[in-house]
């Protein structure tokens, strides 16, 4: 089992993606941070939905950061056929929620196996899945989603595979997009022009720090993570992009942090005011100021990311919870007068 600990970020500013050492993404929901995940291989099993892209043989991951100052991540294998290279981003939001995967050889012809486990509403929806015009097209109820590749898909029990052959000086771009359902499909995205954009706009963002000095990287590197934990269209600032993990395997502190946690949001901009930014600040003053209108005295220790108030709890009996020993709740009515506690 993957650690929290092991999985990298991904985001574009609406929500986020979490993937894993073996290059399986298992955390990820659209169109928002707060919205029903399409991946949810972190709570439960593969089953609950997973998109992995990595070398049939599994390989050792020899190497895996991010390019620069953006949240462009690479992954790299070393496997007997060969080695390759995966990067793993999220465009810059346009006309729907993206990501995008680059296969890249290396060096020699590495076997790759890919496998998208598309499961709508946690987990729980089975998506219809069709061929049209050589784009995979998954519907289910309220969500619609688009696998668009030059790679042989197949759909085996429930699943699309992919299995090629990359070799060195090769590029095989796979791109997944969202849009509610029933839509008109979604512009294809094109996969280089989206990794110019993406990093782009991260090196634009980090030029505005005023980091210096012997750990301007590691320092760097947190300030883009809390960057990424804002929510664009309002200021707001989710807290973390998981939900439903315990402090404690088995323990009752499974919080939702996919809001706007008031204390934890202070701490974020007191770390972006200190590097020099404070575009941040005034957006998520504008957000607290629509968000707590009204009676001071009514003030919440948490928020949705446009200000909701009313964040119903409910528990997803489909899903077997961490370590299978926990029960999956998603909100936090009953924690709005708790106090706020992280992950750390």
């Amino acid at each position: 089992m993957t650690g929290i600990e092991d999985y990298a970020l991904l985001g574009d500013l609406h929500t986020a993606a979490l993937v894993s050492r073996e290059g399986s993404i298992d955390w990820m929901c659209v169109p928002r941070f707060h919205s029903p995940a399409c991946f949810a291989a972190l709570l439960d099993t593969a089953e609950a939905g997973r998109w992995l892209l990595a070398p049939a043989s599994g390989g050792n991951c020899s190497r895996r950061r991010y390019r620069g100052d953006t949240l462009v991540l690479e992954t790299e294998w070393e496997t007997h056929e060969g080695s390759v290279r995966v990067l793993d981003f999220m465009p810059p939001r346009g006309e729907a929620p993206a990501v995008v995967r680059l296969v890249q050889g290396v060096s020699g012809a590495v076997p790759i196996f890919g496998e998208l486990r598309l499961r709508f509403d946690y987990g729980h929806v089975i998506p219809w899945v069709r061929n049209i015009g050589g784009a995979i097209e998954a519907v289910g109820g309220p969500d619609a989603a688009w696998l668009r590749t030059p790679a042989p898909l197949q759909a085996r029990d429930y699943r699309t595979v992919s299995e090629f052959v990359v070799r060195a000086g090769q590029t095989v771009p796979f791109v997944f997009t969202w849009a509610p359902g029933p839509v008109r499909t979604p512009e294809p995205v094109d996969p280089e022009q989206a990794l110019s954009d993406t990093m782009d706009f991260w090196e634009r963002w980090s030029a505005r720090s005023s980091v210096t000095g012997r750990w301007r990287d590691t320092i760097q590197r947190s300030l883009i993570v809390l960057k990424a934990l804002t929510y664009a269209p309002t200021g707001g600032i989710v807290a973390a992009v998981t939900t439903s993990l315990p402090e404690l395997p088995g323990g009752s502190r499974n919080w939702d942090y996919r809001y706007c946690w008031l204390r934890d949001a202070t701490f974020t901009l007191q770390a972006l005011l200190a590097a020099g930014d404070d575009e941040e600040a005034r957006d998520w003053r504008e957000w607290l100021l629509r968000a707590v209108a009204g009676d001071p005295g009514t003030l919440q220790i948490m928020y949705g990311l446009d200000g909701t108030r009313r964040l119903p709890e409910m528990t997803l009996p489909w899903l077997a919870g961490y370590e299978n020993s926990t029960p999956v709740r998603i909100g936090n009515a009953r924690r709005r007068s708790a106090p706020a506690r992280c992950l750390g």
